[in-house]
């Protein structure tokens, strides 16, 4: 076996620093599913997660000398990844753009092939589903792909956004209420009411990751909007 398998995530990161080249990718990769997932399902769309998601890692590994332990690596890590992606979604606020249709489009991160010209009921779902999503202010629509999607504990969540518990449940809470507006529509009748909606019914599947629980942070809060090529304090 691998001894960066059986390294702790620190012990990796400080490999790094120390000049180990693979430490890094090893580290990567041990997070890598979760952290795409994360991304993907906070911008929709998959080639700005994968852009997204590459400038974390880039933000990551040269800030990672600067890494105190102050927290956990992996709420670093994801601390870093939301940040890019919020970063990015306010640029595109900011600046918006109408999309070209794409149709044919494929990507590194997908499994290609081109997409249906009339989609399907469940797909066209989804999409409304994933609309809504993104109607949500940007801190509401991180908390809650951070709780509702991924799964994470609000403690956890709270360590990741850098705000105290009670505003990640309030943005949550918040967030959840939109959703019952715009998604309204979408409740069935009681003969057409389906076993369930899955919101990411076109979003391909990401693996469960690293089986392991996400660690605490040790002290200390942050802004959300604090540049993610720094630790948060």
């Amino acid at each position: 076996m691998d001894g960066r398998d059986a390294a702790t995530d620190l012990e990796l990161l400080r490999a790094h620093v120390a000049g180990d080249r693979d430490a890094f990718a090893a580290l990567f990769h041990r997070h890598r599913d979760r952290l795409w997932a994360v991304a993907l399902r906070t911008l929709g769309d998959r080639e700005e997660a994968a852009d997204a998601l590459q400038d974390a890692l880039l933000s990551a590994h040269r800030a990672a000398a600067r890494f105190r332990g102050d927290s956990a690596v992996t709420t670093w890590l994801h601390r870093i990844v939301v940040n890019a992606c919020l970063d990015r979604i306010r640029r595109r606020q900011a600046h918006p753009t109408v999309p070209l249709p794409d149709g044919n489009r494929t990507d590194g991160w997908g499994t290609g092939g081109v997409e249906p010209a009339t989609p399907a009921p469940d797909h066209d779902t989804a999409l409304v589903v994933r609309a809504a999503l993104a109607a949500l202010p940007v801190e509401q629509r991180a908390a809650l792909v951070l709780v509702d999607l991924q799964g994470y504990p609000v403690a956890e969540v709270a360590r990741i956004l850098g705000v105290a518990e009670g505003t990640v449940k309030s943005r949550c809470a918040r967030g959840r209420a939109r959703l019952a507006v715009l998604l309204g529509h979408l409740r069935p009748t009681a003969s057409t009411r389906p076993d369930r909606v899955d919101p990411d019914a076109d979003v391909p599947d990401v693996t469960a990751g690293n089986p392991r629980a996400a660690e605490g942070v040790g002290s200390g809060s942050v802004r959300i909007r604090q540049d993610a090529n720094q630790e948060d304090t």
